[in-house]
């Protein structure tokens, strides 16, 4: 017999090994397995420095209601922008300690 007539399997979805650990729509890990990564940056804004976090599981309501809560801890502006939160100017530091307070690990990234 030939290799020829093996039976192939494949899946609309690929390769499900690569996807996260999330098994069900809405079953987000929690804050205390998560870690918040705080970057500081400034390309293409004039010069202007925002304050970044990402690499958060979070549902879309759920990060613009803490993208909301950071805002008004730092007294400032900011957005939702592709899955991340940007705050204007530098407040990394205030972020981390709201951020400690609500149960995330956090790290500053950058300088």
């Amino acid at each position: 017999m030939s290799d020829n007539n093996r039976t192939v399997w494949s899946s609309n979805d690929g390769d499900l090994r690569k996807k996260t650990n999330l098994t069900h729509k809405g079953e987000l890990p929690p804050p205390q397995q998560q870690t918040a990564y705080l970057h500081r940056e400034s390309g293409g804004r004039g010069g202007k420095v925002v304050s970044v976090v990402k690499n958060l599981v979070l549902s879309e309501e759920d990060l613009k209601a803490l993208a909301k809560k950071l805002k008004q801890e730092c007294g400032s502006g900011g957005t939702v922008k592709d899955g991340a939160i940007e705050v204007q100017g530098e407040h990394r530091q205030r972020m981390a300690e709201v951020l400690q307070k609500l149960g995330y690990k956090v790290k500053i990234a950058g300088g």
